[in-house]
């Protein structure tokens, strides 16, 4: 039987990027990505979908909380904010001077 590998897919945005959200509750917002998760085709960023998370009571917060942190929100929703306009703005990929794929943006045509 022959096996099958299952690729991980190259996504248009990662860890660290500056983000504009364009779709959902959160829409317009802009923040850093804290956290991709690839396999869910989700990211988590700074700031945005804000949820909250009940901690139940232990020997060191007796009281237990209620936290706000980030949810996860889909890929498809994000697009990357471009370092030079500051405006969000599609991507692709291409080759660079040394022959390998480096991201661009499509609004501007240089490389990120």
């Amino acid at each position: 039987m022959e096996r099958k590998f299952n690729k991980i897919p190259k996504l248009h945005v990662k860890s660290g990027d500056t983000v504009q959200v364009i779709s959902g509750n959160s829409k317009g917002k802009t923040g850093k990505i804290v956290e991709v998760l690839v396999k869910k085709n989700r990211v988590v960023v700074e700031g945005v979908n804000l949820i909250k998370k009940h901690i139940k009571p232990s020997a060191q917060n007796p009281q237990g909380e209620i936290r706000e942190v980030e949810g996860s929100i889909h890929i498809s929703n994000v697009k990357l904010v471009d370092p030079s306009t500051g405006k969000a703005t599609r991507t692709g990929r291409k080759l660079n001077e040394a022959g390998k794929l480096q991201r661009y943006s499509k609004a501007t045509g240089k490389f990120i």
